[in-house]
């Protein structure tokens, strides 16, 4: 009798097929007509993407792509499928393993499809995001019920929903961070996330962000606040790296458009640093498991330029997990914990 296997849908948020600017385009355009992403009635968000974001952002994108582009494609790309090889072979036979991207390729319809046909006995679908946000993790989530609730037969299906203090996930992050640590001197450490608006967090949570202490501890209210979960991450990091309360700072970036976003904002935190007389600052990305354009150029890049511009003297961005074995290991952790 033939055994029964278990498929494996890793989802991470995607790339344009390249860095020209009609699949740049091609890609915001997918992405921001998510109404977990632009949460605004579809007449409304058809006209602001397809009129003004993706016409003038796409051309800027797709200059920022080339930088990071190289003859393997997007370092998310690249990472992610080197990724998915490691976990397979990590896993065993015993596991069919398959690579989505929320949007453009390959996507999720295709990755199911490749899973149905091999019959697996259950399914567990593992956005590679740490944290939960409805425009992430809710999205890959939502996406995937409406490819399955077609099938004739549908397997068991778990949701993995967030792996934010995973305690080796954190150890993978901390021991990145101390290579870097033991290479140069800095002054402040600072933990910079992927920013969100508000109203994504209090439509979710009526609670959210109704005082000063909301996030300073994870529970039953908001156990899947991606703010809340940012704060945890950051303090269990903190302890990995040694690090007193005054040491480090916690930060949201990526802002778009004139609605709040999740305070305290990178730009504004870096300009207090300065103004503390902080010169040297050690900036590590604990939202994203793969180096991309919000690491690589948000971070990286134009984070450094502006805290020079300010005054200060060097920061510097402590790469994304990606393929470190460590970090395998962590993800398939997660994937039998979840059998």
């Amino acid at each position: 009798m033939e055994k029964s296997r278990t498929g494996v849908l890793l989802v991470n948020v995607g790339t344009p097929d390249s860095p020209e600017t009609i699949d740049v385009w091609r890609y915001l355009r997918q992405f921001l007509m998510d109404g977990r992403i632009i949460d605004i009635p579809y007449w409304r968000r058809l006209l602001l993407v397809n009129l003004i974001i993706a016409p003038f952002r796409a051309p800027k994108s797709a200059r920022e792509y080339r930088k990071i582009w190289s003859d393997e494609g997007s370092p998310l790309m690249y990472h992610s499928c080197k990724f998915k090889e490691q976990i397979q072979l990590r896993l065993g036979d015993e596991f069919i393993v398959a690579l989505a991207m929320r949007y453009q390729k390959p996507s999720i319809e295709s990755a199911l499809e490749t899973l149905r046909q091999q019959r697996p006995s259950n399914i567990i679908v593992f956005p590679l995001f740490p944290q939960y946000a409805s425009a992430t993790v809710g999205s890959v989530h939502e996406k995937v019920m409406q490819v399955i609730k077609k099938w004739a037969e549908i397997p068991r299906i778990r949701f993995i929903d967030s792996f934010f203090d995973h305690p080796k996930m954190i150890q993978t992050i901390a021991c990145l961070g101390k290579q870097q640590f033991a290479r140069n001197r800095y002054d402040h450490t600072l933990f910079t996330f992927h920013g969100l608006p508000e109203r994504q967090l209090t439509k979710g949570n009526s609670h959210c962000l109704s005082g000063g202490s909301c996030c300073d501890t994870i529970h039953a209210r908001n156990h899947l606040c991606y703010r809340a979960q940012c704060f945890a991450t950051s303090r269990v990091l903190a302890e990995a790296l040694d690090l007193e309360e005054e040491d480090y700072t916690v930060s949201f970036q990526s802002r778009l458009g004139k609605d709040p976003w999740i305070h305290p904002y990178t730009e504004e935190v870096l300009e207090t640093l300065v103004a503390r007389g902080v010169k040297r600052i050690l900036a590590f990305s604990p939202s994203f498991v793969a180096d991309c354009l919000e690491t690589t150029i948000e971070v990286g890049e134009e984070y450094h330029e502006l805290f020079l511009e300010m005054g200060g003297e060097d920061l510097r961005l402590v790469e994304s997990l990606n393929t470190h074995p460590l970090w395998i290991e962590t993800a398939r952790d997660i994937i039998m914990e979840n059998c």
